[in-house]
């Protein structure tokens, strides 16, 4: 088991120093399908498109046939992609797929809808009507009003500035490269499907001279996704604010934030953190607008590292007593809030407003599961913990802990769809780990029962330096960053390895 922390923290240690290239992601169906079809060499891109039609589901579509709300996208996406290839066969699976699925945005749009839904599945959808017929396709009424709206406002508007949110959904509603810029890493809206588009439009319209700059950045993402085929590219690059700062903030939940071990490939992220941390914040990416989810991740990086970050940069998104992500946003996200919660509280700021809203939050078994950015309701609901304890050596809930140990599967893991996964299985043991500390012996007891059959299904699981495969944060759909996810995983089996070690020790009579 020594050796086996030691090697978990030595790939921890190069993940943690490999975060200066941008970031990694998995590959995206919606994003490679959309890139394909406005590349449209479908000669130059035979490898991605064979990618694209191996993703296809026995049922005709793509994407986790557990969340069906976010296989639309990416089924219209490859729709298209594919019926300008001639991929007939796959064309016509996803065509009875779409014709058979029940449209989710019929009457009302979920809390959890996919990035940019509003502007994206009512164009997908015209322009797969116009293409193939379609008269028995989802037209998903209830987004036309938002979609609308969001055109009428960006009708007024002659330019974006560079990095500003509705860039990243520009494949779904420019038509003029005038209307954006690449920003300094060639991508508009760090989106490699806006980019795509934003470039064929460029050179249809002989407006050319940044094309250059959008190839680059295609190619460039496109190796963010490690699967070593041109064309197949990421969901969003780069996430190079992002994916230091939730990796950080992972290890914190895990106890590992001040180890030894870890400690200067910490120093080196923290400083350029601070370095980058201004009045305004900080987005997901140097070149995108700064968010309340991102800076307050920062703000609570900085200030476990013994920085004395100012909290006006998370007060830019502050109304009443909640935080928006990003301003004008649709619905508010719970997990900004759990975020924005743990900043003030580590910062030593009032929160009473905050606090009472993440509490407000929860669904009736005590736990928190109506999140915009990650599937999963374990993600929240681990942040929810750590941040409602904070500062609070006697926090106690009887009644999350009592949801978070019954959720456990027979196999010993956690999971919000059909199996359990490493990634899931992490974020119940860093609850677990923060519940544990104010237990009566009897609930310790329980929990670490909890632990040793998790410990078991993940050590049955666990290979060195294995990508992450499955996609559960929310975009445009499901995806996959690849080393936040990783780091995840590896913080939450130390985390089980140390736990065990701990209660064998308790239990031979040794003291803790």
């Amino acid at each position: 088991m020594n050796a086996l922390s030691e090697q978990i923290l030595s790939e921890l240690r190069h993940l943690l120093s490999e975060m200066n290239d941008g970031g990694s992601v998995g590959p995206s169906v919606y994003d490679t399908a959309r890139a394909l079809q406005f590349h449209g060499n479908v000669t130059g891109r035979q490898d991605a498109y064979a990618w694209l039609i191996a993703q296809q589901q026995a049922d005709g579509g793509w994407g986790s046939t557990d969340f069906p709300l976010f296989r639309h996208a990416p089924t219209w996406a490859a729709l298209l992609a594919l019926q300008c290839a001639g991929a007939a066969d796959a064309v016509q699976a996803a065509t009875r797929f779409l014709e058979r699925q029940p449209d989710p945005y019929a009457h009302a749009v979920p809390e959890d809808a996919p990035i940019g839904a509003e502007l994206i599945l009512p164009q997908l959808c015209g322009e797969a009507a116009s293409l193939l017929g379609g008269e028995a396709f989802p037209r998903h009424p209830a987004l036309l009003p938002l979609r609308q709206a969001c055109l009428v406002k960006l009708g007024a508007v002659a330019t974006l500035p560079s990095g500003h949110p509705l860039l990243h959904s520009w494949e779904a509603w420019g038509t003029s490269p005038t209307t954006a810029c690449p920003d300094d890493d060639g991508s508009i809206g760090i989106s490699p499907a806006a980019t795509a588009a934003w470039r064929a439009h460029a050179v249809t319209q002989g407006s050319t001279p940044q094309v250059g700059r959008a190839d680059a950045y295609l190619q460039a993402a496109s190796r963010a996704t490690r699967s070593g085929i041109e064309g197949v590219v990421p969901n969003v690059w780069p996430i190079n604010v992002f994916e230091p700062c939730w990796s950080l903030y992972t290890l914190h939940l895990a106890g590992l934030f001040a180890h030894p071990a870890l400690a200067e490939a910490v120093r080196v992220i923290v400083a350029k953190l601070d370095a980058r941390l201004g009045v305004r914040g900080l987005g997901p990416a140097l070149h995108f607008a700064a968010d309340a989810d991102d800076t307050a991740v920062a703000l609570c990086v900085l200030r476990l590292a013994g920085r004395d970050p100012a909290v006006d940069a998370l007060r830019h998104f502050e109304i009443g007593e909640l935080f928006v992500t990003f301003p004008g946003e649709r619905n508010a996200s719970v997990s900004t809030n759990i975020h924005a919660l743990h900043a003030l509280r580590l910062l030593g700021k009032p929160a009473a407003g905050t606090s009472a809203y993440v509490e407000a939050n929860r669904n009736p078994h005590g736990l928190w599961d109506n999140e915009k950015w990650h599937i999963s309701w374990l993600y929240p609901t681990a942040h929810a913990v750590a941040a409602l304890a904070q500062g609070k050596p006697e926090w106690r809930d009887e009644r999350a802990l009592a949801a978070l140990l019954q959720a456990q599967r027979d196999d010993g893991g956690w999971g919000a769809g059909r199996a359990s996964t490493f990634e899931e299985t992490a974020y119940a043991l860093f609850a677990l780990h923060v519940m544990d500390g104010s237990e009566e012996p009897t609930g310790r007891r329980r929990i670490a029962q909890a632990v040793a059959r998790a410990l078991e299904w993940m050590l049955a699981r666990h290979a060195a330096h294995a990508l992450p495969q499955t996609p559960l944060w929310i975009g445009k759909e499901l995806y996959c960053p690849t080393r936040v996810v990783r780091v995840a995983e590896l913080a939450g089996l130390w985390l089980a390895l140390r736990w065990g070690r701990r209660v064998l020790a308790e239990g031979a009579g040794a003291a803790p």
